[in-house]
């Protein structure tokens, strides 16, 4: 696409909308005038340290604080109890009470090392470090359960919790007619992924300074993603108004899912700050932010998929895991695993086993596309089949691929698909890449003792929800004109190195016709504008630019009304045009439009009737429930036989991301993507060890990439606008979701003369590598990493999962938990709190239930609203029922609950969501 070809953008005579203009921000940061958490300070500021566990899990026997306390320059020290004193409810990133107690400082029991256990608060931050480590602790040390393994095994680790699976989502049986078709595929590939966990390792790390403004106003300067969503949290966390909770945030380094949520230590500088009469900060540092905070990515899955002879999909079943840590910011199953696995591919049935699992470590954090996993195990596989069928991988892809012409249409999980273009993006990628031509070097470089190999990958990526749970809603943009007659914008977006300043201030200029330099966009101040989740799931670009969009239309139209009463003509012949008011026809009466916000806001007397005085307008905008991005990269790289180093020599991404806003900003973030996956396939881990201690406390051990590392990167823009105002997609997860199966799959390819990489462990290092290469362990892999379930189960002694559901199965099968059998002559008649784990977070319920003889109905009811149902049945204490619901989208959720004396357990199918664990107590 030609950047001066506007109507390829589909939005009209574009004049701002599609050029790479020079960001707004670039001179502020490049010069050092940024203004980030760490460089804000308030008169009378005081500093924290946290004195933090050194052991993975285990009781906290006492806590010796006077040494610490006899350091020159500590102010006060704060434990658990002292912090206890301005209540404060952790919330999840949706806004609901976390799934297990969790308070910002470890309270009689520690469950990771760098558990925050004391507050130091003192004269300087290197005074509050020297404290904090005098601070002594004797435990009560346990065993900690550190691997996923380990938790379906072990006992748990949250007291009151009858395991340590944190959330469960889909079916524990294939279904028969899928378990049918697998067994009896011409083709059952099957692929087993095994991530690694990772750190975030954003450039700037946590940071807070809070500090009590009254009785019920409090100010916080914080690193985040969204100083609205930040400010909601608090103000539900404290039970604050919302409107006494000011939330600053200037520039933020990086994010990458990290700072949607505050956490424990955040949570426990603003208790302080409640109850301290001094600001207090917290800079985190870099040990910290390797070893304290939440990661990611930790997760197992394995794949099977079945195929025909011709190579097209038949059905698949997957079994995933996730370790969750001890403290995650949302339990999480990651059903958007599953929802995104296939609805880019034709595949007739789908099933999958979905949980999470509570562990000794840190939290479970988010990271840019935390769906990733599907692109990741699909991508991979399909290469695998491709070897295993003797089909060229691209003609696979092209025999399974939704196009547009199949749409629309709905995804085996229930998803309606529409809009997506992965078939027209894997064909314009190999326009631009002579596959032929690389096949033929390749073959002649291979008998030269050199491996090369090429990797195809395919993907759809949701962006731009809204509307479908509580944090992700609309965007606002206030845009005015001023009497001097530059443009001002108040938007409730936010950057953490988006380039929303400058986006935005591109799509006010184009729609109002204004000179981009006479825009100015106001961010990171949830006082300053309207409310708005800002970052998350790449939708900025889409609902905050369709708010800059549809906003400055009207006040294009509001100018030009204004025109037309002021000059006798007709609003059909005002045109606005590099910030000056034109007539049709009548030159001489073109005027600079700062003339006509002069008279808008100073001479009331010279308005049209009923005209609002002043140039000024705001639009919240409310887009479709989602928006999908589509892409195919191919990469290139060279293997070293010998020493198992990869080198890359290619990359070419083919991204539909709708309208391009500015070109630069959007190969900007695919490269920053691409950059992330390249250090997750081949560099970056953050192990533990069997005692739970984190192994990579620096960046001499936790490896990130080098710009050595990163390609110079090519782009191919295979844009098809979206049905959004503006026609954007996403495009900030983009790369780091598609990414890593790019790179696996060159991988492979150049190492197929050795073998197949059968279980795929990340990161590839050269010694996993050299696995394939020499078929040995050189890495020791097989013989040191803790190991799967099944391995861990054998070596335990106790039941191994079921091979096709990943279900351990029960001692005694007919014992319910608790220990409680089930009471043939009890009833379930009557009124009950019942709780639906669903994919958004718990979700409390009053439930009656009316029987009469089989037959059962009655009613839930839940802040949403009331719902009636009959229909149902009741039948040696189970209960079966189905309610019809509307919202976020139509299912239907099919109830399957049992009866134990006045405790309920059971599940429910939630259509494309899978299914979840239902609990309840007799009111």
């Amino acid at each position: 696409m030609s950047e001066a070809d506007p109507q390829a953008h589909g939005i009209g005579a574009a004049r701002w909308i599609g050029k790479r203009v020079p960001r707004k921000e670039d001179a502020r940061l490049l010069t050092g005038r940024g203004q980030y958490t760490d460089d804000v300070t308030l008169p009378g500021t005081l500093h924290v340290a946290f004195a933090r566990s050194q052991i993975a899990r285990g009781n906290i026997v006492s806590i010796d604080t006077s040494a610490a306390l006899d350091i020159p320059g500590v102010h006060a020290m704060m434990l658990a109890k002292d912090i206890a004193r301005q209540p404060l409810t952790m919330m999840s990133f949706f806004f609901t009470p976390s799934e297990v107690p969790i308070t910002p400082l470890a309270d009689g029991y520690v469950q990771y090392v760098g558990d925050p256990l004391a507050l130091v608060i003192a004269e300087t931050r290197a005074i509050a470090e020297d404290a904090a480590a005098l601070i002594a602790v004797e435990y009560e040390e346990l065993e900690p359960v550190v691997t996923i393994a380990q938790a379906m095994t072990g006992e748990p680790i949250h007291p009151d919790t009858d395991s340590n699976v944190s959330v469960e989502m889909g079916d524990d049986e294939v279904p028969e007619q899928l378990a049918a078709t697998l067994e009896g595929a011409a083709h059952l590939i099957t692929q087993t992924v095994i991530h690694q966990r990772i750190s975030q390792a954003p450039m700037e790390n946590r940071a807070v300074l809070a500090t009590r403004e009254g009785p019920e106003e409090l100010t916080l300067y914080i690193t985040c993603q969204s100083p609205h969503n930040i400010a909601r949290w608090f103000s539900t966390a404290l039970g604050l108004p919302e409107g006494a909770i000011r939330v600053i945030a200037k520039d933020v380094g990086g994010s990458f899912g990290l700072k949607n949520t505050p956490w424990k230590e955040e949570c426990a500088v603003v208790c302080a700050a409640m109850l301290f009469p001094r600001p207090l900060k917290w800079t985190e540092d870099r040990y910290e932010a390797l070893t304290a905070s939440p990661q990611a990515r930790e997760q197992e899955i394995k794949l099977d998929v079945a195929f025909d002879d011709e190579g097209r999909l038949l059905g698949a079943h997957s079994i995933y895991d996730c370790n969750n840590g001890a403290y995650p910011q949302g339990a999480d199953a990651n059903i958007a695993v599953h929802m995104f696995m296939w609805p880019a591919y034709k595949m007739p049935a789908y099933s999958f086993l979905s949980r999470g699992w509570y562990t000794n470590t840190n939290g479970l954090a988010a990271y840019r596309g935390p769906w990733a996993m599907e692109s990741l195990v699909r991508e991979t596989l399909l290469d695998k089949a491709a070897r295993k069928i003797g089909i060229d991988p691209i003609e696979l892809r092209r025999r399974n691929l939704v196009y547009l012409s199949d749409q629309p249409s709905t995804s085996s999980m229930g998803i309606p698909v529409d809009d997506i273009t992965p078939g027209e993006c894997l064909d314009k990628l190999i326009q631009h890449f002579d596959v032929p031509a690389f096949r033929r070097e390749q073959a002649e470089a291979r008998q030269q003792g050199r491996y090369l190999g090429l990797g195809i990958a395919a993907y759809i990526e949701p962006t731009g929800s809204a509307g479908s749970m509580a944090p992700m809603t609309g965007e606002l943009a206030q845009v005015r004109i001023e009497p001097t007659g530059k443009v001002t914008a108040t938007m409730s977006t936010h950057s953490q190195g988006h380039g929303t300043a400058t986006t935005m201030a591109q799509c006010i200029a184009d729609r109002l016709g204004v000179r981009y330099e006479d825009v100015t966009v106001y961010e990171g101040d949830n006082t300053r504008g309207g409310f708005g989740p800002g970052a998350a799931g790449s939708r900025q670009g889409v609902i905050g630019g369709g708010a800059a969009i549809r906003a400055s239309e009207m006040l294009a139209d509001k100018v030009k009304t204004l025109a037309a009463h002021l000059y006798n003509a007709s609003v059909e012949s005002v045109s606005i045009e590099e910030g000056m008011v034109h007539v049709a026809g009548a030159p001489e009466m073109s005027r600079p439009i700062g003339e006509l916000a002069n008279i808008a806001y100073g001479e009331p007397h010279r308005l049209p009737p009923e005209f609002e005085a002043g140039l000024e307008v705001q639009f919240r905008y409310q887009p479709p429930p989602m928006t999908m991005t589509s892409a195919a990269h191919a990469c290139v790289v060279e293997v070293d036989a010998e020493t198992g180093f990869v080198k890359i020599l290619r990359w070419i991404a083919s991204e539909d991301c709708g309208t391009v806003i500015n070109p630069a900003v959007v190969e900007g973030q695919v490269a920053g993507g691409l950059a992330q996956a390249i250090g997750m396939v081949l560099l970056e881990d953050m192990p533990y060890d069997a005692r739970g201690n984190p192994t990579a406390a620096t960046f001499k051990d936790y490896l990130l990439p080098a710009i050595t590392d990163v390609p110079v990167f090519e782009y191919v823009h295979a844009n098809t606008p979206s049905k959004t105002i503006g026609g954007m997609r996403g495009v900030g997860e983009g790369g780091a979701i598609i990414g890593p199966p790019t790179l696996v799959n060159a991988i492979a390819d150049a190492l197929s003369p050795f073998g197949e990489i059968e279980e795929l462990v990340l990161p590839l290092t050269p010694a996993r590598i050299l696995d394939v290469i020499e078929q040995r362990d050189v890495s020791g892999t097989r013989a040191h990493r803790h190991g799967t379930a099944v391995e861990v189960a054998q070596m335990a002694d106790v039941p191994a999962p079921d091979p096709t559901s990943g279900q351990v199965p029960p001692v005694d099968a007919v014992v319910l938990p608790g220990g409680v059998h089930p009471a043939q002559d009890a009833t379930i008649a009557g009124d009950w709190n019942m709780v639906l784990k669903t994919p958004m977070g718990p979700q409390a319920m009053k439930a009656h239930f009316d029987v009469e003889g089989g037959a059962l109905s009655g009613y839930l009811e839940a802040p949403e609203g009331r719902q009636d149902f009959s229909g149902g049945t009741w039948s040696d204490g189970n209960a079966k029922f189905n309610l019809a619901v509307e919202k976020p989208m139509k299912i239907t959720l099919k109830y399957d609950l049992q009866l134990a004396g006045d405790a309920i357990t059971g599940k429910c199918k939630m259509g494309m969501f899978g299914t979840a664990k239902v609990s309840g107590e007799r009111s």
